[in-house]
């Protein structure tokens, strides 16, 4: 079979939230097609439903000790910011109230 039918890419297109065009449709009838022998490909590679290695490197990550640093000051903060309102650095609201 060279390309899908007419019904399995109106089911994509469903699945996408998308509409197609009567041209879309016969487009992609025949590029949907590709991509599905393509992803058949993949399915017969051997391993593929093994464990997966997701990284090659066995390392465990390396981590910088935590080191104390000296601190800001009330003041000094407070003069980094953008709004302040006397002590308080005010921010926008990130959700509706």
């Amino acid at each position: 079979m060279d390309k899908l039918s007419k019904e399995e890419v109106l089911h994509v297109a469903h699945l996408a939230r998308i509409s197609l065009t009567e041209e879309e449709i016969e487009k992609f009838r025949s590029g949907l097609k590709v991509l599905m022998d393509d992803i058949d490909k993949i399915k017969d590679v051997k391993g593929y439903d093994e464990e997966m290695m997701y990284t090659p490197i066995k390392d465990k990550a390396r981590l910088r000790e935590d080191e104390v640093g000296e601190m800001l000051s009330a003041k000094e903060a407070l003069a980094n910011t953008p709004c302040k309102n006397g002590n308080f650095i005010e921010v926008p609201v990130m959700i509706n109230e």
